[in-house]
């Protein structure tokens, strides 16, 4: 029996959002709108997304000991999110600088903070909660290091989705854990390099080549590709008046991470995950904008 249907280890950062007319060039300078602040971070917007959603959530991250640690964890614990393993200290907490345009696109800069200090040290002293996890999820906003110890301590019987963003280049061991492997297009690119075929699926089988054993590539409004050994599909999305797209991508990835877990096939899941990321680009902000499960059912 497992304790929780997801156990998310990543990142937790505040998000400083200004809206602009258009992002400036290089050298140039634009005005934007006031100042926003918003809980976020990959690791931290994908354990509210899938606690709102109604899985059983838990966090794995660390923060600083300031008032931006002090707001992450508090929107954590409103969604319901587990955050007794959520470390406090040894850096301040981690902050993403975010510009969105009127389309809705974004353009984000990290900067890490407490995220660089969660070390392997930290995940083995938590090997114990990965036990209690049916799955955990994965990204790239930790050292990479200690994605690599998550990949080493899972246990055969837990489910292990990475989301590789931003993208960096990945150990072998990581890469066969991965059942999927979540990437947008832009990430497909970067990990295949100039192998990367012109079509999503081709991008998928040379990805399933590297050793995961599922791929699922996004494909922002035209919803996503899942493929393994079996085949590929292609799973449309609903549409969508996008006003924001921070943070849809965590959603997405929350939501499929939850349902395999629940035990949907992939395509399943992926359907499902579409329309979560739906909803989500039609509020503003990362966390604030995702959906409970009724919302998603509604559309």
């Amino acid at each position: 029996m497992y304790d929780y249907d997801l156990l998310v280890v990543g990142s937790a950062n505040a998000d400083l959002v200004v809206g602009v007319e258009r992002r400036p060039g290089p050298g140039e300078t634009v005005l934007g709108s006031d100042l926003a602040v918003h809980p976020g971070g990959k690791g931290a917007n994908q354990a509210v997304a899938a606690a709102r959603l109604g899985a059983r959530t838990a966090l794995l991250a660390r923060v600083g000991d300031d008032a931006h640690g002090r707001l992450l964890l508090q929107s954590q614990r409103a969604a319901g999110v587990d955050t007794d393993a959520v470390l406090t200290g040894g850096a301040p907490t981690g902050v993403a600088l975010i510009t969105v345009d009127p389309s809705g696109d974004n353009s984000i800069v990290v900067a890490p903070g407490a995220n660089a200090r969660l070390t392997p040290a930290d995940i083995r002293a938590a090997s114990g909660l990965l036990d209690r996890a049916r799955v955990v999820s994965l990204q790239l906003e930790i050292p990479l290091e200690s994605v690599a110890e998550v990949a080493r301590c899972l246990p055969p019987t837990t489910r292990l989705v990475l989301n590789p963003s931003p993208p960096a280049p990945l150990p072998d061991e990581v890469l066969a854990a991965c059942d999927p492997l979540v990437v947008n297009e832009h990430e497909a690119a970067f990990i295949l390099g100039p192998a990367a075929g012109p079509e999503p699926e081709d991008r998928a089988q040379g990805l399933l080549a590297l050793g995961p054993k599922s791929v699922v590539i996004t494909l922002g409004a035209e919803g996503a590709l899942v493929a393994s050994a079996a085949g590929a599909v292609r799973v449309p999305a609903p549409k969508a008046d996008a006003v924001d797209t921070t943070g849809a991508g965590d959603a997405f990835t929350a939501a499929l991470a939850w349902r395999v877990g629940q035990g949907d096939s992939l395509a399943e899941a992926a359907r499902f995950a579409v329309r979560v990321g739906a909803v989500a680009v039609t509020r503003r902000g990362a966390q604030e904008s995702y959906p409970t499960a009724e919302e998603v059912a509604d559309r």
